[in-house]
């Protein structure tokens, strides 16, 4: 009979031989993830185009506005059977996806792929103000999942892998933005960084990138037409333009889930019709508010229209945005949190020119105010600084955007602003409290042992582990330890954690915890 030493040994095994499984898995995950973000992106552009036809010609024939009233009630009512059908599938999507990787969250690929699909493309036809790409990391992420079941079986940790790096497949093939989609599932989905984890998700982040190339071509999303160089002798603007769209990205987080919290009061049915009117008068009146945002970005980009019609766009796409999601609509924010700071730099650069800036540089305004209002938003600034770059299709800005993002930044945390996805998921899990699936099977985790943390610089015997958890590998740089009771647990170290069936319910979370540093009081 094996002992459970040699057992130990045949664990961490195969453990080490998971990189290489990842990344072949990882390429196939990709394939998929891409083939279903593009179609989905394609969906949704096809519907905004549609949206902004139809409230055209309801602009010039007023007496069909009656008829589209009708038909907005018709699909508000099925949207909010779809959301109760599957409340995964509502919101972002990015949240959801958090939960499943870091809490052990149970997603339903299936329910959710025809959620996104029907309620996604259902709203992009009404205009409402919301993104492609918080729904595409979870299309990735659903993707992920079913490469995991068809070729992983019962491997939850290669599952917990694959659906990471179908999420950053679906950013890939959203934004034609692979390197954004590899940081972006190291710093927002698993908050720590991972070989294992960069291995998966830049295998498949690379090949989704080759299929949303081969349906929309080499050029960024963007594809900005002037953007010139901002002069060094010009970079004192990013200390007031760092603090603006820090302001906005944080009023963005503030009004989302103030007025999330204000919906929660009016009977389900009823949100999505009262997002779907307010969608009526955007769309007559001011059409490049509707949809993600795209088109409002290249139209602040522009540097074209005056002060007063920038300022008009920044508020109603703000809280035409806030109104969408908050209904609980299928739909994501992060082009929209975009399109708002791309508003805000444009704005602030056209008062700079009154004050002596060339009107060339307002494009560069507007690229680092994109950055800076995601970068407060959603407190992934590294992430922020790689898409803007990516979508904009040039590195040579990267300093610029780099400085406003961080000072963006660094004022959302003074104002004492928590992460729109952290709150999100927050809210999403006290919601559903009751009524969460949550995975209940063992399972193995590899997870960083961070400076300052609770657990960095103690002896594995003087940590209180949750019940039910064995630490059986402790990766140090290139050497693979197997941990004793006498152990001592240093910065930067990899444990390999096995938890049964039998486990603490969070036990992911708790474990997290432990090894990350605390935040707070």
């Amino acid at each position: 009979m094996e002992t459970a030493k040699t057992k130990i040994y045949k664990l961490l095994s195969g453990f080490n031989k998971l990189k290489w499984s990842l990344a072949l898995k990882g390429i196939l995950c990709g394939l998929v993830a891409g083939l279903l973000a593009v179609f989905y992106r394609m969906g949704i552009e096809y519907g905004t185009v549609t949206a902004t036809n139809i409230y055209k010609f309801l602009r010039f024939h007023p007496v069909w506005i009656f008829v589209w009233v009708i038909c907005i009630a018709a699909a508000g009512l099925f949207l909010s059977w779809l959301v109760k059908l599957e409340p995964m599938a509502s919101g972002s999507g990015i949240p959801q996806t958090e939960g499943v990787v870091l809490f052990g969250l149970k997603m339903k690929w299936y329910t959710i792929l025809v959620v996104r699909f029907v309620g996604g493309i259902l709203c992009g036809f009404f205009g409402l103000s919301l993104g492609r790409e918080g729904p595409s990391i979870q299309i990735g992420a659903s993707g992920g999942q079913i490469v995991s079941k068809v070729t992983s079986k019962k491997n939850r940790l290669e599952e917990n892998y694959l659906i990471t790096g179908g999420a950053a497949a679906g950013l890939a093939a959203a934004f034609n933005a692979p390197l954004s989609g590899m940081v972006f599932a190291l710093e927002e989905v698993h908050r720590s960084f991972s070989p294992l984890i960069l291995v998966s998700a830049t295998a498949a982040s690379l090949s989704a990138d080759i299929v949303s190339k081969h349906f929309f071509g080499l050029k960024p999303v963007l594809s900005f037409t002037t953007l010139p160089q901002l002069p060094i002798t010009l970079y004192f603007w990013l200390i007031p333009l760092g603090i603006v769209s820090g302001l906005v990205g944080s009023l963005i987080t503030k009004s989302l889930l103030g007025f999330q919290t204000l919906y929660n009061k009016l009977p389900a049915f009823v949100r999505p019709c009262i997002a779907l009117l307010i969608a009526l008068p955007c769309g007559m009146f001011l059409p490049l508010t509707i949809g993600g945002g795209q088109g409002l970005i290249k139209f602040a980009e522009s540097a074209k229209s005056g002060i007063a019609l920038i300022a008009i766009l920044l508020v109603v796409k703000l809280l035409f945005t806030s109104t969408s999601f908050g209904s609980g609509v299928p739909g994501g924010i992060f082009m929209p949190i975009l399109s708002v700071g791309a508003l805000s730099g444009s704005l602030l650069g056209l008062i700079a020119v009154r004050f002596g800036l060339p009107v060339q540089y307002v494009p560069d305004f507007a690229v680092c105010a994109m950055a800076g209002a995601l970068s407060s938003s959603v407190k992934a600034p590294i992430t922020s600084i790689l898409l803007t770059a990516e979508m904009a299709g040039s590195l040579v800005h990267m300093l610029p955007v780099a400085a406003c993002s961080f000072i963006a930044l660094l004022l959302s945390d003074l104002l004492k602003i928590d992460p729109i996805y952290e709150s999100l998921l927050e809210r999403y899990v006290e919601k559903n409290r009751d009524s969460l699936p949550i995975q209940q099977k063992g399972g193995l985790m590899e997870i960083p042992v961070e400076y300052g943390c609770d657990i960095a610089g103690k002896m594995v015997c003087d940590i209180n582990w949750p019940q039910g958890t064995l630490i059986v590998g402790l990766r140090r740089g290139t050497r693979e330890l197997v941990p004793q009771g006498s152990t001592k647990i240093l910065p930067g170290d990899y444990l390999v954690v096995l938890f049964t069936k039998e486990s603490e319910s969070g036990i992911q979370e708790r474990i997290t915890r432990l090894c990350h540093p605390r935040t707070g009081p």
